[in-house]
């Protein structure tokens, strides 16, 4: 039997069902009534770190870089045609991405939205590798890292993360290298799809004008029930000290490009403490905080400056990045006001301000159904709910912010990636 839960907001007025499938699947349907657009999204708590696990406390296998991605680009390719194919017929607009610690294949539609579902539902549970197709792909692939290679904003985060781990794979390019894909075979390939897109390792997310008896409708007839199978990822003793706090590398930019990485000890994140520096975020990188001001009246920045909370199985950290002729000078400034802030703390004003800006953009978010479905998934893997960290941003207090904000971004332990021209 399928469990189903429905869940509220208060708050928002919306609701969202949790389904607990008798494949192993769970499901999250956000209805969006009258909204035209709809979305799917299928993933796997799979990507590019998990490169060393066991299924079942068997034996640790260790497996080529790249993989994930690799799988990710083959799962299209379906012994009755590719799947592309099939979508362009639907009128759906399909993609996939790996990141780091998921893989997921995602649609979104106005109309034939069942016949996309079934495609989706159909060609990520019937996988189909040749030593032909694989071969093929790894040329197409390696054009990929290459490309990837040339890429100033991609190596000045990679340069950023090799400079902050010394061990964990975070740090490695999640294609892979050309000479760890050449390693990659069919029987491979099926070997890690057996393990990590087991239904019970996966979560599907939909949002939009839907119901619930049509979604489990089309559940029972294309989902397989799978056995459920403990995996347990392996990562080398990583040490809590960054590897250096400062590496540069050279390319033709008009404007020098940074990433500044605070390195943190790996934990889970508990959604009250997610919820916190979402906050800390906010007040030190948002148009409206004290530090955006500082830098730009200095210069130091443009409208490219960003900031996140970067985390997954086995690492977290702060990243600031953005486009600066003095990319020290930033940096610099970053972490001395970072240190004053936490010995001031953070001013009332400037703490209702960052809350009122995190909870309005989470509420306003729940108006996208990509954002929805994209987030319920991403939730899903974190043990987070969107509801949940709705009413923990409100619920937050200036005295839980500073108190939260004194236990991270250590300035000790940070490193500097600067891409330059050269000149």
């Amino acid at each position: 039997m399928n469990n189903i839960t429905e869940v509220k907001s208060a708050r928002t007025g919306d609701k969202y069902y949790k389904i607990d499938h008798n494949s192993g699947l769970t499901i999250y349907l956000y209805p969006k009534p009258d909204y035209n657009s709809k979305y799917a999204i299928f993933g796997t708590r799979y990507g590019s770190v998990n490169n060393a696990f066991s299924l079942d406390g068997g034996e640790v296998r260790r497996v080529p870089d790249g993989i994930a991605h690799y799988l990710e680009h083959k799962m299209f390719e379906c012994e009755d045609g590719d799947a592309f194919v099939k979508y362009a017929k639907t009128g759906a607009n399909a993609n996939a991405y790996t990141s780091f610690d998921k893989t997921c294949y995602l649609f979104s539609c106005t109309d034939n939205f069942d016949e996309s579902f079934r495609i989706l539902l159909d060609f990520v549970q019937r996988p189909y590798f040749t030593e032909q197709t694989v071969a093929k792909e790894q040329g197409i692939i390696g054009q990929e890292i290459r490309m990837y290679d040339d890429s100033p904003d991609w190596r000045v985060m990679f340069n950023m993360l090799e400079n902050m781990y010394h061990n964990h794979p975070v740090q490695l390019d999640i294609a892979g290298t050309v000479e760890s894909i050449a390693k990659i075979t069919p029987k491979l390939l099926y070997d890690c799809y057996e393990t990590f897109y087991n239904l019970n390792n996966m979560v599907l997310a939909v949002a939009g004008d839907l119901s619930v008896d049509d979604i489990i409708k089309t559940a029972d007839e294309m989902l397989k029930p799978c056995e459920k199978h403990t995996i347990e990822s392996f990562f080398e003793e990583e040490p809590y000290e960054v590897v250096s706090d400062f590496v540069e590398q050279k390319f033709p930019v008009s404007v020098p490009l940074f990433n500044l990485g605070f390195k943190e000890r790996a934990h889970s994140v508990e959604q009250k403490e997610m919820a916190e520096i979402e906050i800390i975020i906010s007040v030190l990188s948002s148009p409206a905080s004290e530090l955006y001001k500082r830098l730009d009246d200095a210069k130091l920045i443009n409208q490219s400056f960003d900031s996140e909370y970067f985390n997954g199985q086995g690492y977290n950290a702060f990243m600031f990045s953005g486009e600066s002729r003095s990319p020290k000078e930033a940096a610099d400034m970053i972490k001395s006001y970072i240190d004053d802030l936490k010995l001031s703390g953070i001013p009332e004003e400037d703490f209702e301000i960052a809350r009122k800006e995190v909870y309005g953009d989470a509420v306003s978010s729940l108006n996208s159904v990509d954002n929805i479905a994209n987030t319920m998934a991403d939730f899903h893997f974190n043990n987070l709910d969107i509801f949940g960290i709705i009413d923990d941003i409100a619920n937050c207090t200036l005295d839980d912010v500073n108190r939260r904000l004194r236990e991270v971004l250590d300035t000790g332990n940070s490193t500097l990636s600067v891409i330059t021209s050269g000149e």
